[in-house]
């Protein structure tokens, strides 16, 4: 499937500069990047070649002030089904066994992985098709996420004899823990309905929308006083892990830092006089 992008000519960046071809797409459009994973053949999974891409966008996006939304896609017929087996089996040729590629395959993994928390930009997953393994941690490790119609989603390694032990970090701290621990050892997949029910995904869209439904959420965060939203998502994921007392404390301290801010006195003054606001950021 191949989603038309309304998009400006993309930016000059770690991959904006490769052929058509390119494993990793990159448009912007006003203030919303989308990175497209292009690798159909294999289903876009989580190659080698695909962690760099990808790890080579988010350490670029990182420092990149005209992008305040994130969308991450998938070309052909599904999102992304995981590591890349093929390229795992051919670790096992090492003297090791191939132990010491798989520890830093997972290690790029879990890296990459971790950096969509870290960067300032909410970032927002539109899968379609399938989301499987490492192709499912990724939707759960992105900020939210808009399904098409009869995405399905899964864990399904332990069908195949390896327990999907990294992408249960990200889905056990976006779902309820029995719901995470039955499709982790059942290795069964769930519908888009059923994703969104525990949590998994914030909206579903008929495929026909999924792309302008997606950008619509993404614009809407857009819009917002980017450096609010930046600070917004580090408290989020600061505070989620801490005792009731110590996140009260520790976001009190972030709500006065944002108060002091020239461009919130603005916000809140252009609110009172019902007016837009004159942000500067």
């Amino acid at each position: 499937m191949n989603f038309p992008l309304r998009v400006l000519p993309p930016k000059v960046s770690a991959n904006s500069q490769e052929n058509k071809m390119a494993l990793l797409e990159r448009h912007d459009k006003n203030a919303v990047t989308h990175l497209r994973l292009n690798d159909p053949g294999k289903l876009n999974a989580l190659s080698d070649e695909m962690l760099a891409a990808l790890q080579a966008e988010f350490n670029a996006l990182k420092e990149d002030r005209d992008t305040r939304a994130v969308v991450i896609s998938g070309e052909g017929k599904a999102f992304c089904a995981g590591h890349d087996l093929k390229q795992m089996q051919a670790g096992r040729q090492a003297e090791d066994g191939g132990k010491a590629y798989f520890k830093d395959l997972f290690d790029r993994c879990a890296t990459m992985m971790q950096t969509i928390r870290t960067l300032p930009q909410p970032v927002i997953a539109m899968p379609h098709g399938i989301a499987t393994a490492a192709g499912c941690q990724l939707v759960a490790s992105c900020d939210m996420a808009v399904a098409a119609e009869g995405t399905r989603f899964g864990v399904n390694g332990v069908n195949i004899g390896l327990f999907c032990s990294t992408p249960m970090v990200a889905l056990s701290r976006n779902v309820p823990a029995k719901q995470a621990f039955e499709m982790l050892t059942t290795g069964e997949f769930i519908d888009a309905t059923r994703a969104r029910e525990i949590g998994l995904i914030n909206r579903i869209a008929a495929i026909k929308n999924l792309e302008e439904e997606t950008m619509q959420l993404a614009d809407t965060v857009a819009r917002k006083l980017s450096a609010a939203v930046k600070i917004g998502k580090q408290a989020f994921y600061d505070q989620i892990t801490m005792p009731l007392d110590q996140a009260y404390a520790y976001t009190g301290d972030v709500m006065v830092e944002n108060m002091l801010w020239r461009d919130t006195d603005e916000g809140i003054s252009a609110f009172i006089e019902k007016r837009p606001p004159d942000w500067q950021q």
